[in-house]
């Protein structure tokens, strides 16, 4: 049987081809024209820029659904908010209604301990992370007043670079501590 030969895609801004699927750190999958690269010195890119964003596929989880025992899948709406919802909820466009159960559970950030201490009020430190898989070591005093829209507590945050903090078993390490 003779092998099927597969088409690259072609950028449609300069006719180059587009480099494999590579995944985002929020789950995201894209394709870039291989004519361009990213300078991470002058944090632009170099070249074509193109970028085909690809649609977020639903994933099915090992789940049930607390209303009526469906399975449950990861969605993720447009603008990359994550969220499981049941697989028997739907829209109807022409009723403008939503049909079927309407489970839907939202994906927030997660909050570790950090055994370190708050170089500006003294408490303890968290490791947060976002939904989108950023990170963040922050003070465990700090909040938010929704009502009044600003900031309580210690507001020291200090943002992460990928890799900074790895989670090794049921602890994170700093980078200097962490094996080779």
């Amino acid at each position: 049987m003779p092998e099927e030969k597969v088409e690259k895609e072609v950028c449609p801004k300069c006719g180059s081809a587009l480099s494999d699927v590579t995944t985002t750190a929020n789950g995201r999958k894209l394709q870039r024209c291989t004519a361009g690269s990213w300078n991470p010195t002058t944090r632009k890119t170099e070249g074509c820029d193109y970028v085909k964003w690809l649609p977020f596929e639903p994933q099915t989880l090992d789940e049930k659904c607390p209303k009526c025992g469906s399975p449950l899948v990861m969605a993720m709406t447009r603008f990359g908010k994550k969220m499981k919802k049941c697989t028997t909820g739907g829209w109807d466009a022409a009723t403008k209604t939503a049909t079927g159960c309407d489970f839907v559970e939202w994906i927030n950030g997660t909050t570790e301990e950090l055994d370190e201490d708050c170089p500006q009020c003294g408490k303890k430190l968290v490791l947060y992370t976002t939904a989108s898989g950023k990170r963040m070591k922050k003070c465990s005093t700090s909040g938010w007043d929704r009502e009044n829209k600003h900031a309580t507590g210690c507001d020291y945050v200090q943002w992460l670079r990928p890799g900074e903090y790895e989670k090794t078993g049921e602890e994170f390490l700093p980078p200097e501590e962490k094996e080779e």
